[in-house]
């Protein structure tokens, strides 16, 4: 996450060090690179510590454990020192998000996906077990998800079979939460231990909730000891599943051969890595460990990318998983020549974590149902009834003014952190991939800036009229003449622009998406275009198909959802259509046209509109109804919000809250302000609520 400091040695074994990836109580872990240009993440011993007998005797485990499991679901060991010096471990790069990183971010997994992942860990715990060794350390930040499937990472606390859990200090080295009863109550332990910890996985996976909560440490080891799963979210043939593997007594658990088979998919099931956001971000990964891995090169003759750039356009691109167990992380090196100052403006953090407010619950006296709850807080003059709805962005709120621009809020309080006078607000902002902001200026320049702080990175002239979206590669607009414009996230350079059909021009929605290599945009009379993003060719339209509303795409999984006439669900690639939905007025032959599509994991929400809309869930893929939200609110292009535990709708100056449960509503809330001139958006437990004058905070249930 840094460069190299003093005391950090230069080169361990054949790998020279290029930086630090991150450290913790033991050690370091750095980014190297051998003779043949293998990259490679190499964990070392802290040099005050190597002395401790203790310490390195549980170094030298770590590496005798990974190197004696013999599996492709673990990463690879390349290399380890264990004796004299400064003991290591070369381990290899694992291109890919962990799986609490694919969680927050997409939410929960579908089944498919589930089971793969269920079986494909298990297998690996079969390997790890069968080398005589217990993992003890199973949760999410240590599965990174690959091309290839699942692999687990980090064998810091493994041991062999029967080892007690308890240290010599009487610590007790598990992830509450995720230990087995037997881990946390310091006995010995088997390898039915890490299959508990697969099960309390599974639950996160399935629910994006851990399986046992409390208020702190010891509450949630009393859960696991004695408590019962939280299974809300769960299916019922996912609970017949699961519930084994988190049976109380170890002895009750099934084995990882066992658990494979039963949840074991179709023929290729392992495929599903291989499609979808996992996918997308692997491959992303994948490309950027290419290029660091290439030899290296120089800015200043202008022959390509110097080997600061490459490590650096692995933090712009999305963070490398070190192997070695250390999580995700950023890191740059000291440079020199005349690339030093452009490469800085491509530098940037991680996201920050995102600070989650607690869900309120009628049974502790939260809020009455039916009732108006109180606002978290409430910040005016910061907005206008002109500027685009609310951004959250991790721990800030984007929002725009007429005077001070860009402005950033403190998500938790709403407090001013930061903002930009001179970007206009009516062009919108994008959040690219939540480490930077982008807006436009009143001549049409591309700004980025650091969401948190507000620290600007790169700029580009681009005659930016309305920022549409962004994906992985470039940041995707509409210029002031009215063509679509593609800019690259990397370098800030144009990489293509083209013009649009006449009956498109003047017409746009800054509501467009950006997936699977395609661009699909919409306009105010009901047209849409899909367009290749790696060269901007037109691949394909469809013409009037709304008429009295907005038109708007959502997307998941290859497939992009359209509103208007139908409510319809398309293939991505060529437009072909796969399903729709019609619904009949219940008072004459007309059909509701269907208001915008938003997609929460397997869930899209549309309402069936006339004068009101009525609001439902279908599920995804197969497009069928699973919720009735039994209200009916003013009709509106406002998106459909999920949080919490609840669905979000406005209606006119009202934000309701309906149960995604139990279809009734549950709390109102009265803006007091014009219908037109609100919007909301929501992450984090909290909905963020704009009108021309202020800025609220709501709770949610």
């Amino acid at each position: 996450m840094r460069p190299l400091e003093t005391g950090d040695p230069i080169r361990l074994g054949p790998y020279r060090l290029l930086g630090v990836l991150g450290e913790g109580g033991m050690g370091k872990v750095y980014v190297g690179q051998d003779h043949a240009g293998t990259v490679a993440a190499v964990k070392v011993l802290r040099p005050e510590l190597a002395h401790d007998t203790h310490l390195a005797q549980r170094f030298v485990r770590e590496a005798l454990a990974a190197r004696a499991v013999r599996s492709p679901g673990v990463a690879a060991v390349l290399g380890a020192q264990t004796e004299g010096g400064r003991p290591w471990i070369a381990t290899e790069f694992l291109a890919g998000p962990t799986l609490d990183q694919i969680v927050d971010r997409h939410g929960p997994l579908d089944d498919p996906r589930l089971r793969a992942l269920a079986a494909s860990v298990a297998r690996t715990l079969r390997d790890i077990h069968a080398a005589g060794f217990v993992h003890r350390d199973l949760k999410p930040p240590n599965i990174v998800l690959t091309a290839t499937g699942p692999r687990i990472i980090d064998f810091g606390i493994a041991r062999p079979e029967h080892g007690l859990t308890l240290t010599t200090t009487g610590q007790i080295p598990v992830t509450p939460g995720y230990g087995a009863p037997e881990q946390v109550l310091g006995r010995r332990v088997t390898p039915a231990a890490d299959v508990f910890s697969l099960g309390a996985v599974l639950v996160y996976a399935a629910t994006g909730h851990r399986a046992f909560q409390g208020a702190h440490v010891a509450a949630v080891q009393y859960e696991v000891v004695h408590g019962e799963p939280d299974w809300q979210g769960i299916t019922p043939g996912q609970h017949a599943l699961i519930v084994p593997c988190l049976a109380k007594d170890a002895n009750l658990r099934p084995a990882p051969e066992q658990i494979a088979t039963v949840f074991a998919g179709p023929k290729k099931a392992d495929a599903v890595w291989k499609r979808g956001p996992v996918a997308d971000a692997v491959k992303e990964r994948e490309r950027e460990v290419r290029e660091l891995s290439a030899p290296l090169l120089t800015t200043q003759t202008g022959a390509g990318p110097s080997r600061r750039r490459l490590l650096t356009g692995v933090a712009a691109g999305g963070a490398v998983l070190a192997a070695a167990g250390t999580g995700t992380g950023w890191w740059l090196l000291r440079g020199s020549g005349s690339g030093r100052h452009r490469t800085e403006l491509f530098t940037y953090p991680p996201a920050v974590k995102t600070p989650t407010a607690r869900l309120l619950s009628a049974d502790d006296g939260d809020y009455i149902i039916g009732g108006s709850p109180e606002p978290l807080w409430t910040t005016t003059g910061v907005t206008s009834g002109r500027a685009p709805g609310p951004l959250p962005i991790r721990d800030v709120v984007i929002v725009g003014n007429p005077v001070t621009g860009v402005v950033a809020l403190n998500a938790v309080d709403g407090k001013r952190r930061w903002s930009a006078p001179t970007m206009q607000m009516t062009c919108r902002f994008l959040s690219l991939s939540d480490r930077l902001l982008v807006a436009a200026d009143d001549a049409g320049t591309l700004h980025t800036f650091v969401p948190s702080t507000g620290e600007p990175k790169w700029t580009a002239k681009a005659d930016v009229e309305m920022l549409l979206t962004s994906d992985a590669e470039a940041v995707y607009l509409l210029t002031k003449d009215q063509r679509l414009r593609a800019v690259g996230r990397a370098d800030a350079r144009i990489r293509w622009t083209v013009p649009v059909p006449a009956d498109f021009r003047g017409k746009f929605l800054p509501r467009s998406v950006a997936h699977r290599g395609r661009l699909v945009v919409t306009t105010t009379t009901g047209h849409a275009m899909a367009v290749d993003t790696g060269t901007g060719r037109t691949e394909w339209t469809a013409r009037g198909l709304a008429k009295d509303r907005y038109l708007f795409p959502a997307v998941r999984d290859g497939v992009v959802y359209l509103n208007g006439r139908t409510l319809s669900a398309r293939r991505i690639s060529d437009g072909g259509q796969l399903w729709s939905h019609t619904k009949r007025h219940y008072y004459d032959s007309r059909n509701y046209e269907w208001s915008r599509p938003c997609v929460y994991g397997d869930m899209l929400y549309s309402s069936a509109c006339d004068d009101y809309g009525y609001p439902y869930g279908f599920g995804l893929p197969e497009g069928k109804k699973r919720w009735d939200g039994g209200l009916a609110v003013n009709s509106n292009d406002h998106p459909i919000v999920l949080q919490g535990n609840g669905v979000w709708l406005l209606d006119g100056s009202t934000v309701r809250a309906v149960s995604k449960d139990d279809p009734t509503e549950v709390w109102s809330y009265d803006l007091q302000s014009g219908a037109d001139d609100t919007a909301f958006a929501a992450h984090g437990n909290r909905v963020f609520v704009t009108t021309p004058t202020s800025l609220r905070a709501l709770p949610v249930f």
